[in-house]
């Protein structure tokens, strides 16, 4: 299809499952260009249906045939549904309109744009929200669309500055960023993971390689150096001979996007890129942020030079004040929902809630979360998300949680997608887990199946100086929700 045909100014389209976070933010940039939205969801309330009441979109709270006319141009839908099964697309399938699954509508509204696809299997929501206030900062027209909720963006998961450029959160689950039209690509990690889908670590290696292998003559792939499976990626994209920029950042890289200094001062951390005078600071822990935001000032020099030869100047550089701006962006990012999240402090105890559910992802940010505050009592409760997951990565789930000094497992949060037959279930994690946490003299392992028995100990343990994190994507973060609510009314006591 054509983007420009699909996607033309006053044309109707409805979105089938429009609460969803993608959905929304694809509805509410199309909607900003002139076409005209709507949709149908579930009746539960999410974070989006604000979104869409404030933007005007209407939408339907059921799935109901007759919600389907011939006035419709197209429909796009999420990919937890089928016309087996959803009315809606079984009526569109009837009347012959024209349907495209999200990420299939992703990828041909991206071939309007100069375009870069954020891609890897950690960081890439946070990169993408960092990347989003780094284009604010420099005044660069571009586009973007998280997969979360940016705190930075109002709680929305897209910002829009201008019409030139697009930036998108792209996801590597069934494949799903092949249907994007990248210019340029953003990779922050490859290592197994999706094991449902990418038995393999090769499998989910080509399958980044395949992506990246859609970039154009002349195109840029930005690449973290200090990730093994994304330098694995970089060296076989170089070794195509296509005529691709290939740049790194990172501490281990070479040329203006190494990092060259990283410190934790007063809960800030400050750090130095060879290439731009002068430190950034940011108030999100974690080396790893560091790397984002790298990521983010190699993307963001790409553009602004891209921008200087369109203006016939070619400065190639980002402009001194542009840097200022950046500088003083991330310092006062705030990250996403879900990703080193502070819910607040009540009673000296700082309350968090965090989305990592790979043990890289976890090892990385209790790591930075104790190095920020090294006198604090980490305190993690922590659901796995899929049992086939949890039983191909046992090893390294169970060896992940060192720096926190008390840890609660529950049972896992099983996955639809999936039909484990395993042995593997939540007491075998904690056990695991705390056979490697004995040998360090980290005695406080508990297991408490359901989330919500966890609350009442965890009201006595608590204690200010603290620091409380629920962690995975499970659904135990309203425990977090619920002990920061407790606390904060105790103050009021």
């Amino acid at each position: 299809m054509n983007p420009e045909q699909i996607f033309k100014p006053n044309s109707n389209v409805y979105f089938i499952g429009i609460k969803g976070t993608g959905v929304c933010a694809l509805a509410e940039l199309m909607y900003n260009s002139g076409i005209k939205c709507g949709g149908s969801d579930i009746p539960e309330v999410f974070y989006t249906d604000a979104i869409l009441k404030e933007l005007g979109i209407p939408y339907n709270e059921e799935f109901n045939a007759k919600n389907i006319t011939n006035e419709i141009d197209l429909i796009i839908y999420s990919a937890a549904y089928s016309a087996d099964t959803n009315p809606e697309m079984a009526k569109a399938q009837e009347l012959g309109i024209p349907m495209l699954r999200y990420t299939e509508a992703l990828g041909a509204w991206s071939a309007k744009f100069d375009s870069t696809g954020i891609c890897g299997v950690h960081g890439k929501t946070t990169t993408t929200a960092i990347c989003g206030v780094i284009m604010q900062a420099a005044n660069l027209p571009a586009q973007i669309l998280v997969g979360s909720a940016a705190l930075d963006f109002g709680g929305r998961s897209t910002l829009c500055l201008g019409n030139k450029y697009f930036i998108a959160e792209t996801c590597e689950y069934r494949k799903h960023f092949l249907s994007f039209c990248p210019r340029r690509i953003i990779l922050t990690s490859v290592e197994s993971d999706h094991q449902d889908f990418f038995p393999t670590y090769e499998s989910i290696r080509d399958a980044f390689v395949e992506y990246c292998r859609l970039l154009p003559k002349g195109g840029q792939l930005i690449y973290c150096a200090d990730d093994k499976g994304a330098c694995e990626v970089a060296d076989i994209i170089k070794n195509d001979n296509r005529n691709i920029e290939i740049i790194p950042y990172g501490f281990t890289a070479h040329g203006d996007f190494k990092i060259t200094s990283y410190n934790v001062e007063n809960e800030r951390a400050v750090f130095s890129v060879a290439g731009i005078a002068g430190d950034f600071k940011m108030r999100i822990p974690g080396r790893h942020e560091a790397l984002n935001a790298a990521a983010g000032l190699a993307l963001a020099a790409s553009l602004a030079k891209n921008e200087s030869v369109a203006n016939g100047t070619d400065c190639g550089a980002l402009k001194e004040k542009q840097i200022i701006f950046i500088k003083n962006a991330l310092e006062n990012f705030k990250s996403t929902k879900r990703r080193s999240e502070i819910l607040g402090e009540a009673k000296g105890i700082i309350f968090m809630d965090d989305y990592g559910h790979h043990p890289t992802a976890i090892k990385t940010t209790l790591e930075g979360i104790k190095s920020f505050y090294p006198k604090r009592r980490l305190i993690v409760s922590f659901m796995s998300h899929t049992y086939t997951r949890t039983a191909a990565l046992l090893d390294e789930f169970s060896q992940c949680f060192n720096d926190a000094d008390v840890m609660y497992f529950h049972k896992i949060y099983a996955s639809a997608r999936e039909n484990y037959k395993g042995g593997v279930n939540g007491i075998t994690l904690y056990e695991r887990t705390k056979k490697e946490r004995d040998k360090l003299n980290k005695n406080e392992t508990y297991y408490i199946d359901e989330v919500d028995d966890a609350f009442a100990p965890l009201c006595e343990m608590l204690k200010s100086g603290d620091i409380f994190v629920t962690l995975g994507a499970g659904n135990n973060w309203p425990l977090g929700v619920k002990l920061f609510e407790r606390f904060k009314g105790a103050n009021n006591d």
